[in-house]
């Protein structure tokens, strides 16, 4: 709706730059080795680049000196090494000495990595969608030296074809177009900037948020639902965790099956897709298509920690052990694939190997065949669809995925269903080992503190609805790792790489690694978990806090590279940093016996009260932080009795869906220091003891497992 005030200026700035034919110009791929100034830094993916024909620049004040000294606009490339189209336009511009020329003429070149600036990612998509009505990766964006937009595109061909201007012709065009007409430029960024600015602006005149709202979001998913494969929409189709997630908290409110058979339903079906990775476990990207057939095959850590998370609660609600099954082939991946020798989780692996997308990930049958044997080929083949024909983009090769129901299989095999997991589990192994001895795709191994996060939160439910200890050891280490490098009791850093940690932290790496962190001490009952959420929850509230409006900030205050601090709570991929914020409040508040947090996550989500019933289909954590407090949280104190432990309460809750409650262990004068519901809570009888409290109002404490299991909503 802010569009259209400025689109005639920006429509004006493209008649300039555009009026009339421009020759063609012939393009020499580079023989030559370059080194520009994105040596030294750690993110692999600006270290792919630094041999580029490109003079690249990584963001900061050598790059913008030097635009504003020399009157230069900025060309801005960002991606992620994970991302396809991003080496595809490295291989055909950014190698391209001609492409490199023309840059150098006219722009500083900018690299940024994505993943280690989700703030000038936040910006300059926004930007970018606002002017083209869509976006994504490699992101093309053009500043002023001040760092304004003055126009912006994704990927864009060395050479224009279907009415899209070729990268070449698009450079020197707004070359030019700046040194002739620059008033024409900054008007244009002025006009950009001011409406982005308005776009990313919080309404924060709405203090109310209706008690439905999950309902009313819950009706909304039903309505995008897709009966068939499961999931929202068509092509393409990504899971939509915290949907799912939101979806089993109002079937656990109305019992309404329905809800229960949507989740269930995509949960099966992405299960059994080529988007989950059948013969190495966890889960690609997106798929291409409605059916979940065709990954996009990068792997991403945030996705495989939120899925992880979704597959566990619906196997708490369900009891299905198939929901278990994926759950720890994803874990497994992780720690077997993601898990750095110090401790971290990496962030991606590639969707290309060898040049390729999806290479490394797909079968032909005669491949089947050579490692397993013809007679388990024959029965593999048939399992996961693989034909001589393909289903790959016509490279006579597959992505494994289950269309038939194993029973189906099976009988039409004429063998068991047990046999036919047999030889399916079997050869799964065969395949992966095969499959390990290929070029593997580009592993991108910085450790992000958010993503690490999502994952250690991840991790620890695991542990704790899985009763594995292994899944246990890997959140700890890794949540050693982050205390002991990102955190210095002031200040949260983002990344760390080969031994470097480095870049200020944003709102969402304080609230993920606080969710983490109080999941992890959920599962572990290690009262230095808790400690350390709380204290970095609190240092949170000082850094990023609105203390007028309320919310928080996604950045520090008085960074001068960026043209905005924004405040948002819109959830994409991955939750915001104000929507964990507000979840995070909530479920401290009840834990450590602090009402205030409690007002804190509530004035949070009002925050943002007029965006979400506006729009609650784009908030659903938010929502879900909303539902909690509709809830107002469950808590149990457990007093170890004198044979010790709390085992006997907490075992029968690992397979019960309980979204809204939190635990303590009294067990010491430290746990009262930092959970002060703990302190005073006594054993009777010298017996295992439970108290439940609900806000400020307490049950009478019981020793009977199964009297407090019947008062537990």
């Amino acid at each position: 709706m802010l569009v259209t005030r400025w689109i005639p200026l920006f429509l004006s700035l493209i008649v300039i730059l555009f009026l009339g034919a421009v020759p063609a110009m012939s393009e020499t791929a580079t023989e030559h080795k370059y080194t520009n100034h994105l040596e030294g830094e750690t993110s692999p993916y600006l270290l792919q680049h630094v041999h580029n024909a490109v003079e690249w620049y990584p963001w900061g004040e050598e790059a913008h000196s030097r635009a504003k000294k020399e009157n230069k606009p900025i060309f801005l490339s960002i991606g992620y090494a994970a991302c396809h189209w991003c080496h595809v336009m490295e291989h055909e511009s950014f190698e391209n000495e001609r492409v490199a020329d023309l840059l150098e003429k006219y722009f500083v070149s900018i690299k940024v990595d994505r993943e280690e600036r989700p703030d000038l990612d936040e910006i300059y998509m926004t930007a970018t969608q606002m002017l083209t009505g869509s976006g994504g990766w490699p992101m093309s964006v053009f500043l002023t030296p001040d760092l304004e937009p003055f126009y912006a595109g994704t990927y864009f061909p060395l050479r224009g074809n279907y009415g899209r201007p070729g990268f070449l012709e698009l450079v020197e065009r707004l070359g030019k177009a700046y040194q002739e007409q620059p008033e024409t430029v900054f008007k244009s960024a002025k006009e950009i900037s001011s409406n982005l600015k308005r776009f990313l602006a919080t309404d924060a005149k709405s203090a109310t948020v209706t008690a439905d709202l999950t309902a009313k979001t819950a009706l909304q998913f039903t309505q995008r639902y897709d009966p068939l494969w499961g999931g929202f929409g068509g092509a393409p189709k990504f899971p939509h965790t915290m949907d799912l997630m939101l979806l089993l908290r109002q079937q656990r409110r109305n019992q309404d099956p329905k809800l229960l058979e949507m989740v269930t339903h995509s949960l099966d079906m992405m299960s059994r897709g080529g988007m989950y990775d059948q013969a190495g476990g966890g889960f690609h990207r997106y798929s291409v298509d409605e059916k979940w057939l065709i990954p996009h095959f990068e792997k991403m850590l945030y996705d495989n920690a939120l899925l992880a998370k979704t597959y566990l609660e619906a196997y708490q609600v369900t009891g299905d052990e198939r929901f278990a099954k994926i759950a720890r082939e994803t874990l497994d991946y992780v720690v077997r694939e993601m898990q750095s020798p110090e401790g971290g989780y990496y962030s991606s692996t590639d969707a290309d190997s060898e040049g390729e997308e999806g290479k490394f990930f797909v079968w032909s049958p005669e491949e089947i065949a050579e490692v397993i044997g013809e007679e388990d080929a024959k029965v593999v083949c048939e399992y996961f669809d693989v034909r001589k024909d393909g289903n790959f983009e016509h490279s006579g090769k597959s992505a494994l995925w289950i269309p038939a129901e194993p029973t189906d299989v099976a009988a039409k095999l004429g063998i068991s269903e047990d046999q036919l997991s047999e030889i399916i589990e079997r050869s799964k192994k065969k395949l992966y080992e095969k499959r390990s001895t290929r070029i593997p795709p580009l592993l991108d191994d910085k450790v992000l503190t958010d993503w690490n996060g999502l994952m250690i939160s991840a991790m620890a439910f695991g542990a704790y609805v899985l009763d594995e200890s292994r899944y246990l050891d890997s959140a700890n280490r890794a949540a050693d790792v982050l205390l002991e490098h990102q955190w210095n009791e002031k200040r949260l850093l983002h990344t760390r790489r080969e031994g470097k940690s480095h870049l200020n932290g944003m709102l969402a790496d304080y609230s993920y690694l606080v969710m983490g962190l109080v999941d992890l001490y959920l599962a572990s009952l290690d009262i230095a978990r808790l400690e350390a959420a709380k204290a970095i929850h609190s240092r949170m509230v000082d850094l990023f806090a609105d203390k007028e409006d309320g919310g928080y900030y996604n950045t520090l205050a008085g960074l001068s590279d960026l043209i905005l601090r924004t405040k948002t709570a819109s959830d994409g991929a991955q939750p915001s940093g104000n929507s964990i914020a507000a979840y995070n409040s909530a479920r401290l508040g009840n834990l450590l016996g602090d009402p205030k947090l409690t007002r804190e996550a509530e004035r949070t989500v009002l925050a943002f009260g007029a965006d979400l019933e506006r729009s609650a289909v784009g908030h659903p954590q938010m929502a879900i932080a909303w539902d909690y407090l509709q809830n107002e949280g469950e808590e149990i104190v457990l007093v170890p009795g004198s044979s010790g432990g709390v085992d006997e309460f907490l075992d029968p809750l690992r397979k019960r869906f309980s979204p809204y409650l939190v635990w303590l262990s009294a067990d010491g004068e430290k746990t009262a220091a930092v959970a002060p519901p703990a302190s005073g809570k006594k054993a009777l009888d010298g017996k295992t003891t439970a108290y439940l409290c609900r806000g400020s109002t307490c049950q009478a404490p019981t020793t009977d497992v199964g009297a407090l299991l019947s008062e537990l909503k």
